[in-house]
């Protein structure tokens, strides 16, 4: 595909040895980022989001996250941990994040700074700034990666909409850096500062954070080693947790909406969900919303690809941590609201453009458009394209041939064989005649 400027990184990466080729990713992907090519799955990485629904769908777990491994943390002299809340949502008959943190200073790091207190000092930043006013409606939330990537891809025209805060693991980062070069005196990039993340959107994050996050290890990865580790934390474990209702309430979908305070929010989780209300923001149907929480994943980040346990389970645990901690115990001074406020450009993604040349992108739109009628528009995934739309890209564009479509061979049979056997060239669901003997009911 003609590749526009700007274009991010990716996490998400295909295991060729595992690959099928049996086009279930493809189904599934949000943004047409797939396409299946002699019997293997292809990526397009100018469109991928790395939102983790290949992951989750592809049945040969061909899909993975490329994550930083746990080893990296010993090229520094000092590392600290950055835990995701939700990783407190992984383990039975927890009572006290504490333990969890305190093992995770028993499995090799040094410090610990919970990504649960930046996200309530974010919050606190965005409930000042949507007290003064002047922002536009509905102010969507820039925590999800995914979605922020998704909107530039797909939803250009609301990148005015996104917020301008910094996620909670850059500040979380940023923050740890300073206090550990504080506290032992050594210089910042002597100090590793490690994400524990939950998806293999977050991954993209730290890679692209020039710096201010070293690395994003896998929390299943941590998860193994933690569960030993939990085992030997001692009854007087140190108390290391320094956040409330409303930092941990980020970890699962409506916790940093209902942490505004304001009756105008709106939270939603699940890609497909996301992409429904965004074209319902764009056609201003939804005017009373303020602000919009949006969560690739199934209930939040506790449904990530990189987790453990079933996203509602974990949902449940985060609920019964939360019922004794206080509301918050973090708010953002002069110094953090600076940090909280990104000064990152949130650039559209012209992935779409189909040449540099506007005239001749014009004869190649209207050659798209004829071929796509030509086409049956069935969808069915069969010439390695998601859809017939998507195939007659791939041909205007010269990746892929006419005779990739089944039913265009199947139209060569006719001519060849006559139109009697002509059907037994293509697959059952697609045959005009139904199979003889067996009784169909409607």
């Amino acid at each position: 595909m003609q590749k526009g400027e700007n274009i991010p990184l990716n996490s998400v990466m295909l295991d060729k040895s595992k690959c099928m080729g049996c086009t279930t990713c493809m189904k599934h992907c949000p943004t047409e980022a797939i396409r299946v090519r002699n019997g293997r799955a292809h990526i397009l990485a100018e469109r991928c989001i790395d939102c983790g629904n290949c992951i989750r769908y592809c049945p040969h777990k061909a899909k993975k996250a490329e994550t930083d491994p746990f080893e990296s943390i010993n090229a520094f002299k000092y590392t600290v941990a950055l835990p995701a809340p939700s990783l407190y949502g992984q383990f039975h008959n927890l009572d006290d994040v504490n333990i969890v943190l305190a093992a995770l200073k028993k499995i090799g790091f040094d410090d610990v700074y919970e990504v649960s207190r930046a996200a309530e000092q974010i919050s606190d930043v965005t409930r000042k700034r949507m007290a003064r006013g002047n922002l536009p409606r509905p102010y969507i939330s820039s925590a999800c990666p995914a979605v922020v990537r998704l909107i530039r891809l797909r939803f250009p025209d609301l990148i005015p909409n996104i917020a301008e805060q910094a996620q909670p693991v850059e500040l979380a980062a940023a923050t740890a850096r300073k206090e550990a070069v504080e506290k032992t005196g050594l210089k910042p990039d002597e100090i590793g500062v490690f994400f524990i993340t939950p998806c293999a959107a977050k991954v993209t994050t730290a890679h692209e954070s020039d710096g201010v996050i070293d690395g994003a290890i896998s929390m299943s990865e941590v998860y193994k080693r933690l569960l030993p580790a939990m085992k030997t934390v001692e009854d007087d474990y140190e108390q290391l947790s320094s956040s409330g209702i409303v930092g941990i309430g980020w970890s699962r979908s409506g916790g940093e909406a209902a942490a505004l305070l304001d009756e105008g929010h709106l939270a939603v989780d699940g890609i497909d969900n996301i992409i429904k209300i965004l074209e319902d923001v764009e056609d201003g149907m939804l005017p009373e919303v303020s602000f919009l929480e949006l969560n690739a994943c199934t209930q939040g980040c506790v449904g990530g690809c990189l987790t453990v346990e079933n996203a509602y389970v974990a949902k449940t645990r985060i609920n019964h941590l939360m019922r004794y901690l206080p509301v918050s115990r973090n708010r953002a001074d002069e110094e953090t609201e600076k940090l909280a406020v990104s000064d990152r450009l949130h650039e559209r993604l012209d992935v779409w453009q189909l040449d540099d040349d506007r005239a001749v992108a014009m004869e190649k739109y209207q050659r798209i458009e004829k071929l796509t009628k030509e086409l049956p528009g069935l969808d069915c995934g069969s010439c390695g394209a998601p859809s017939c739309r998507a195939l007659a890209e791939d041909v205007v564009l010269g990746f892929a041939s006419e005779e990739d479509c089944i039913f265009h061979i199947h139209e060569k049979m006719q001519y060849l064989t006559g139109a009697q056997n002509a059907e037994a060239y293509l697959p059952p669901p697609f045959r005009k005649e139904g199979d003889k003997g067996r009784k169909e009911t409607l």
